[in-house]
């Protein structure tokens, strides 16, 4: 029987593997477009782009989504339940007290976000508090704690880099090709080698940016295994976020500031009613991280 402690220490382990993976496999695709071009100076003239845009997008990424998320923080005497709380999750789990936020929406969700645990922040719908029991919403808000105390949005930010990094080789190549760059440089100047690696960069041009991308959402889902896991491991009561879970699948409501470019962030898919492949998914299926917790032993 799997206890909460290796839940934890196998979803950890995992995201760091496929982490380890993705590193990898940008390694080999800038290899090859580099070779396919001909120009180290393409190489570094993407690390460096996506580097910045992504630090950039990690600096501010709070206070861009609270902002598309219509949310307004949440004062002490507002609410003293939901901040003490708070609170007191945040002493058990030696972290910093994050901002509270809220959105007024009747829909059942809930999300974290801040560059750091120093300015963690998290951010609950009208709605989830109102309908959830206490030991619900404190599975929740453990939840939404671990997501910062495991520094997923530095794991996230990694991940945007090394996908920006893939898609924007994948697009210099497809325009050096039709502005003649092969041409130019002669079919025959570095022999079947030059050839292979061509041919080779042509195919990864396309295939590429699709495979970072399901890699990236590969490691969006097993983030969410490791902050269930982390959140029971914070209540030491799975039960209270299993049946929170229950409660937000069963919720026919779609969150009316959702959108694709901040789903993920959310403890459940907040686009209801999207029927897409579980490999383009942003979230593991509920029924999975509901038997997860269950299956766990304190």
């Amino acid at each position: 029987m799997p206890t909460i402690y290796n839940n934890y220490d196998t979803n950890s382990r995992l995201t760091w593997i496929y982490l380890t993976g993705f590193f990898v496999f940008v390694i080999g695709v800038g290899y090859v477009f580099a070779g396919a071009m001909h120009s180290t100076g393409i190489l570094y003239g993407a690390v460096a782009f996506s580097l910045l845009m992504s630090i950039a997008s990690y600096w501010w990424s709070d206070r861009i989504v609270l902002s598309m998320s219509n949310a307004h923080e949440l004062s002490f005497e507002e609410n003293k339940a939901i901040y003490r709380l708070v609170e007191n999750l945040c002493i058990t789990a030696g972290l910093p007290m994050p901002k509270v936020y809220i959105m007024e929406d009747a829909a059942l969700n809930a999300f974290a976000t801040g560059r750091d645990p120093e300015h963690g922040v998290i951010c609950l719908t009208t709605g989830i508090i109102s309908r959830l029991e206490k030991t619900e919403l404190e599975g929740v808000i453990a939840h939404e704690l671990s997501h910062i105390g495991n520094r997923d949005t530095l794991v996230s930010t990694v991940v945007v880099i090394l996908v920006g990094f893939i898609a924007l080789l994948a697009d210099w190549f497809r325009n050096w090709i039709w502005f003649g760059g092969r041409d130019s440089e002669g079919d025959n100047k570095n022999g079947q080698l030059q050839l292979i690696l061509f041919v080779l960069a042509l195919v990864l041009s396309i295939l590429a940016p699709i495979a970072a991308t399901l890699m990236q959402l590969a490691i969006s889902r097993k983030r969410e295994f490791l902050a269930d896991a982390s959140g029971a491991l914070l209540t030491r009561y799975p039960e209270g976020l299993a049946r929170a879970l229950e409660k937000i699948s069963g919720d026919p409501a779609p969150l009316a500031a959702a959108n694709r470019a901040t789903a993920s962030l959310y403890i459940s898919n907040p686009l209801k009613g999207k029927n897409v492949s579980k490999l383009f998914m942003t979230h593991p299926p509920i029924e999975e991280r509901i038997a997860a917790l269950r299956g766990m032993e304190i």
